[in-house]
Parts: C-alpha cells; sequence; structure tokens
C-alpha cells in the first residue's frame, strides 16, 4: 500500500468485465473487506455482481464463498 497524500482522494468506480469505469476520479478504492485502501493502478480484483474492490485473490475468493454458501458445498465434493 501506499501512504495518502492531501492530493489523493478515494476514486468511485462501476466495475465491469475486466475492466471499471471511472464515475468519480482519485488515487484509490477501498477494499470492501478490509477498508485498506488499493491504488488504481494496483487494483485486480473485485466484483461485478457487488461492485465490490478486493486487497487480494484471497479476500476475493473468501468473500465469493460467504456470499454464495452453495460454493461451498460444491468445495467438499471436489475435496472428497
Amino acid at each position: 500500500m501506499f501512504p495518502l497524500t492531501k492530493d489523493e482522494n478515494e476514486a468511485q468506480l462501476q466495475y465491469k468485465e475486466g475492466e471499471y469505469r471511472v464515475l468519480a476520479p482519485g488515487t484509490y478504492v477501498l477494499c470492501a473487506v478490509t477498508g485498506k485502501k488499493i491504488p488504481l493502478d494496483e487494483l485486480k480484483y473485485w466484483s461485478l455482481q457487488r461492485q465490490e474492490a478486493y486487497l487480494n485473490s484471497q479476500i476475493s475468493y473468501t468473500r465469493e464463498l460467504e456470499c454464495n454458501p452453495e460454493l461451498k458445498k460444491i468445495r467438499v465434493k471436489r475435496e472428497k
């Protein structure tokens, strides 16, 4: 992460498939789970359906399982 300066502010984005649209300019977004700042040039993980940004793949995966408990059942079946 990066130190916040007075010239940096939170961007508002519309998340799309493989890209996002800037609704309000800024230098970062907040992770929906941790609340940590994600610089726009480091943003790689988000949910199109929930319009949420995630700090990393593990957080994204955990959030997906949390929001879709039926996926846990599929995962357990595959592990057996």
